[in-house]
């Protein structure tokens, strides 16, 4: 049957169907992750090395060259440590960028002390200034310091302002051979206390005599106790006139051992009162003890003068001890010659 053997094909109909693409997973995220941490590590890498001193640099690049030698032996660079390990702790000494953290606080503490002691010493100079401006125009414009202003000698030394009344030939500034102060001189002292008055730098007071010996010196009351009866009457003197007692840091008598006229040691211009406006540096020297304020000028320390004054007024010249300082005037004896 021809019909029979010939059957119908069957007709395939392919349809397509479009669908969603299959996840890829989440290996990419792990791949830009590890790329974003190395360019992380790599700019800190490069922070690190610009901020990083010389030495430090140095130090390490030596050890990965030869590790062995750096760890074992150190080297510029590693700190210096005496530690095996190299740069550990608070043993860190000279090198580049580095510094014992100790050395670091000691520094900064002198650095600060220098400037400290540079602004003190800029303050008293400016001090020292204005209070030799202020005397040097009381005496100017006051008619009882002007008569006498040739005996007023005011000078500016590394320990502060000197200033110095000093006698004259016909213008004692005591009585003689006693602690009775001229009405002049109270003038003149009460003047100058009223300007020390608010000064903030303490106050060192010395009197001073000729090499004329007192009489009996060697037995009792001698130029080194008129001195300091006289440095102790003038201190009454200028606190009367305003100057508060507790600035006064010294008050003492030198006789003849400074005289301001070595060449001349009779000259009546080597009985005096000095008065030193001191710096605290010279405060602080005082109070220690470690170096005495001297209480003249240098071109009165010639050694032969000191000596002949010393010859003059015997022996030990040392100032008066503190009980001298507090005789009365009534204990003052007539000198063996006149012009003390």
């Amino acid at each position: 049957m021809a019909g029979d053997g010939k059957k119908l094909q069957p007709i395939i109909v392919k349809r397509i169907k479009k669908g969603g693409h299959a996840a890829h997973g989440g290996a990419w995220k792990i791949a830009y992750a590890d790329f974003v941490t190395a360019m992380m590590a790599f700019f800190l890498l490069m922070w690190l090395l610009g901020s990083t001193a010389k030495g430090e640099l140095e130090g390490i690049a030596s050890y990965f060259a030869n590790p062995v030698k750096v760890s074992l032996m150190g080297g510029p660079g590693t700190g210096n440590s005496s530690s095996i390990l190299p740069g550990g702790g608070r043993d860190l000494s000279k090198s580049f960028g580095q510094m014992d953290a100790g050395d670091a606080q000691r520094a900064a503490k002198l650095i600060g002390a220098q400037m400290a002691r540079t602004e003190q010493m800029r303050q008293d100079a400016a001090r020292i200034d204005a209070l030799e401006r202020k005397i040097t125009s009381l005496i100017a414009n006051n008619p009882k310091l002007a008569e006498f202003g040739s005996q007023i000698q005011l000078e500016k030394t590394p320990d502060g302002l000197h200033i110095q009344i000093v006698d004259a030939q016909n213008r004692p500034m005591f009585d003689t051979g006693s602690a009775l102060v001229k009405p002049y001189m109270r003038d003149i002292l009460r003047e100058i206390g009223m300007a020390l008055g608010d000064v903030e730098n303490r106050i060192s007071l010395a009197g001073h005599t000729d090499a004329t010996p007192y009489g009996s010196g060697q037995r009792g009351y001698s130029n080194w106790e008129l001195s300091a009866d006289r440095a102790n009457a003038s201190r009454r003197e200028l606190v009367a006139g305003g100057l508060p007692d507790d600035k006064l840091l010294r008050v003492e008598g030198l006789a003849s051992s400074r005289l301001l006229r070595p060449e001349h040691p009779t000259d009546p211009i080597n009985r005096r009162i000095s008065i030193l406006v001191m710096t605290r540096e010279a405060v602080e020297r005082a109070l220690s003890g470690t170096s005495p304020v001297p209480a003249i000028s240098a071109a009165s320390e010639a050694a032969p003068a000191v000596a002949a004054a010393a010859e003059a007024t015997g022996p030990a010249p040392v100032p008066a001890p503190a009980p001298a300082l507090q005789n009365s005037v009534e204990v003052t004896k007539p000198p063996s010659r006149p012009g003390v």
